[in-house]
């Protein structure tokens, strides 16, 4: 059932197209702003301190009353907005309201550049930007957040293609299922805060993207049996005693929203989909957090399971404390709501928390591939395309016994270099590394063997005389070499550092 009726207090999306002109005109989209304000202010925004910005915008000119009416969320003269704006379409529609000889803006408006330089903008609660819920005192529960750091992370490591259906769980502002409007024919989005589907259909009408079928509801409830091509979801992942926060908190016990939502994905992929999750999850006393995982991945699908960082329990507590602005208050609330945090994590025998991305593939094998990692480092961004040849490599290797890959051709990928580690002035290094600059950025190291292989895989010859020519050049025997190479070579695959070459179609014969 698709949402139509406008929020108490909030503006219309029936007429956007007015607004957005006119934002365009001005400039005020991301590169506008840089300009403007600077790199520095710029920087400074998006961390959500606005003393650069308003220093920034003291002067005249439409471009410094928009970024001070929608980001900065300052009052603007009557005629300064009249210049910038279709100020009698805005007032009727809601975007702002006057009071007195000044306009004030009721939505944060903030631009966003799509993947192919498209000018977006999303809607959010006013001071609710970025980040946390700052400013959104008085109604935390219902309030919808803009563009964070998890919302891009999301929308980079997910896989774009063109598909025919697409779902976003947890909607919030719409920055999810506006991506997937631009390669999925149909997008659903569904929310358990009706004000969130309202701040979708803003930001849709605002960035001239199709609109979404808009659905009230937790998790898959609102779609019944529905399958998709594509499932997203940044969903409220905090671990909390209890649920005082819509925006952020799971209101189920421990990690079970995040596990739920992974098992019952399962059922709701079309074959061939992919799924996409933020998440966290405990770290259990007796229990490996790798092992509790697998145990969430449905039946018939491959999964990619990266942790990115861990806390313990008391950093965990302070953090989403702060988030809440509990730790501006009364110090004895504050200490009481900690140790009802602290109580949770010890009656779960929680001693940690995970943070990662969970990533589901309905492959339909038999042989499922499920991979647990730790990577904290730097990874290159977006990663839709690392992610989807993970799963590509998966489904060539569980069908290439050691047999098939000697026999098959490979190719070093693109920007791998080779790295010689060793005392300076030594004869011969103390290890040969492989590096990807590109993508997760792996590192690997390989011995002799491994690294002249890796230098000669340019796809002229198989695998298996690869390594009769190394052999001969090392004065080994070739049989033994191609015995205990393989599962080297798998792990090589396996990790992106080498592609198997597509093979050419036999024609048939005549």
């Amino acid at each position: 059932m698709s949402t139509t009726s406008v929020a108490p207090g909030l503006p219309s999306p029936d007429r956007a197209l007015p607004l957005r002109e006119a934002l365009l005109a001005r400039a005020f989209t991301v590169d506008g702003l840089l300009d403007l304000l600077g790199a520095s202010a710029y920087a400074a925004l998006a961390r959500s301190e606005t003393v650069p910005a308003l220093r920034a915008t003291r002067g005249d000119g439409d471009l410094a009353a928009l970024v001070r009416l929608f980001l900065l969320q300052r009052p603007v003269a009557y005629e300064r907005a009249l210049a910038a704006l279709p100020l009698e379409e805005c007032l009727a529609d809601g975007w702002v309201v006057r009071e007195g000889d000044d306009v004030r803006a009721t939505v944060d408006v903030r631009p966003y550049g799509g993947p192919d330089g498209q000018d977006w903008f999303v809607v959010s609660d006013l001071g609710c930007a970025v980040g946390g819920a700052g400013g959104a005192a008085g109604r935390a529960e219902e309030v919808v957040l803009g563009v964070g750091g998890a919302s891009t992370t999301l929308a980079g490591i997910t896989v774009r293609m063109p598909v025919a259906c697409a779902l976003d769980i947890g909607t919030g502002s719409g920055i999810q299922a506006l991506h997937a409007a631009q390669h999925a024919t149909r997008v659903t989005a569904t929310d358990l805060n009706p004000r969130a589907l309202h701040f979708t259909r803003l930001t849709l009408a605002l960035s001239a993207a199709p609109e979404a079928d808009l659905r009230e509801g937790s998790l898959f409830e609102p779609v019944g049996d529905d399958t998709y091509d594509l499932i997203v979801s940044n969903p409220p992942f905090v671990i909390s005693p209890g649920a005082r926060l819509t925006y952020r908190d799971g209101g189920m016990g421990g990690d079970d929203l995040c596990r739920s939502l992974v098992q019952q994905a399962g059922e709701r992929l079309n074959q061939g989909g992919y799924a996409h999750f933020l998440a966290n999850w405990q770290h259990v006393e007796g229990e490996e957090w790798q092992q509790r995982l697998r145990s969430w991945v449905p039946r018939g699908c491959d999964a990619w399971i990266v942790q990115r960082e861990v806390q313990d329990v008391t950093q965990y507590a302070e953090l989403w404390l702060r988030d809440s602005g509990d730790h501006r208050g009364d110090p004895e609330k504050y200490a009481e709501l900690y140790e009802a945090w602290l109580d949770e994590f010890e009656a779960r025998k929680t001693q940690a928390i995970g943070f990662g991305w969970i990533t589901l593939h309905k492959s339909g094998s038999a042989a499922p591939s499920i991979v647990t990692e730790e990577w904290p480092h730097p990874v290159e961004q977006p990663l839709g395309a690392t992610v989807r040849a993970h799963f590509d490599r998966q489904d060539y290797l569980r069908t290439h016994d050691d047999a098939a890959l000697l026999a098959d051709h490979f190719t070093l990928a693109q920007e791998v270099v080779q790295e010689q580690v060793g005392l300076p002035g030594a004869e011969d290094p103390e290890h040969v590394v492989l590096r990807q600059h590109r993508g997760m950025r792996r590192a690997t190291k390989v011995d002799t063997v491994g690294a002249g292989f890796a230098g000669a895989c340019d796809g002229t010859l198989s695998a298996g005389r690869i390594l009769d020519a190394i052999a001969q050049l090392i004065e080994e025997d070739p049989v033994l070499l191609r015995d205990r190479t393989p599962q080297a070579l798998r792990s090589l695959v396996e990790e992106g550092f080498l592609e198997p070459v597509p093979h050419e179609p036999v024609p048939p014969v005549a």
